[in-house]
């Protein structure tokens, strides 16, 4: 039997700051700030002063919005 303390457990990150933001969904930064401004993105969370991030489920949210969003516009119909 494997000996793995709490220490040694890797534990998925719950918050993407803007490198990772922009490397998951493959855009710039600025278009990143552009759609939060607009309001077509998720506002990331402040999680001290000098330290912002967007949470992944938010992130997770908004992509399954535009598959859904894009799929209606070419006409599909996936449930």
């Amino acid at each position: 039997m494997e000996n793995t303390s709490k220490s040694q457990v890797l534990v998925a990150p719950q918050f993407y700051r803007l490198p990772q933001l922009k490397t998951r969904i493959g855009v710039s930064g600025s278009s990143i700030w552009a759609w939060v401004k607009k309001g077509t993105f998720p506002a990331p969370i402040k999680l001290s002063q000098n330290t912002t991030a967007w949470h992944i489920s938010d992130i997770e949210a908004w992509e399954k919005s535009r598959i859904l969003a894009s799929q209606k516009i070419n006409g599909e119909s996936h449930v």
